[in-house]
């Protein structure tokens, strides 16, 4: 089986690029979402506490993806043997979480949205980060896909094809203590 391109700098420099290009800025999305929640249902004296942290979270991620997104287009994208279309889908949706994420940064730094009325904003907000998890969701579905399933040649990426496994010398077991079924 073929990887993709997304997978395959998920995989390499384990863990560290695992970390830095999914657990982090997903898991800075997801944190979003709660605080987001939690901003737009309470309506108590913890609000404040809520929509501080959601401010914290949306500039951290907005400034954090911006950070991949300028690394990843300027020394891994230009690189690329690309794959196939599904290669190409996975790698183009994981970067457009640039739009979404810096537009919810810009909102919370006042940059954006200046002149919304609060749940205009919160509105405008929330679209933005489902935004996000749209496109890093398909990202993760194209790039978890065999990119020869649309017509990839076999010859690009990391495949171990069973044809070309070394055969395992079975002599050394002990197969006393299986029986045959009858």
């Amino acid at each position: 089986m073929m990887m993709t391109n997304y997978m395959e700098l998920l995989m390499v420099n384990q863990p560290w690029n695992l970390i830095m290009f999914m657990v982090i800025p997903v898991g800075l999305a997801e944190a979003l979402v709660a605080t987001e929640f939690y901003t737009a249902y309470l309506k108590d004296s913890r609000e404040g506490c809520w929509q501080a942290w959601n401010r914290r979270l949306g500039i951290a991620a907005g400034v954090y993806f911006a950070g991949v997104f300028l690394y990843l287009i300027t020394h891994v994208v230009p690189y690329i043997t690309w794959r196939g279309p599904l290669d190409v889908l996975a790698v183009v949706f994981y970067l457009s979480g640039i739009v979404p994420l810096l537009g919810i940064a810009l909102m919370e730094l006042g940059l954006l949205g200046r002149g919304k009325e609060p749940r205009q904003r919160m509105f405008c907000h929330f679209r933005l980060l489902i935004g996000f998890l749209v496109v890093s969701h398909l990202a993760m579905i194209f790039g978890m896909t065999d990119p020869g399933l649309m017509g990839a040649h076999r010859g690009h990426g990391m495949q171990q094809e069973m044809g070309t496994m070394p055969s395992m010398d079975h002599s050394s077991m002990n197969h006393g203590n299986m029986h045959k079924a009858e």
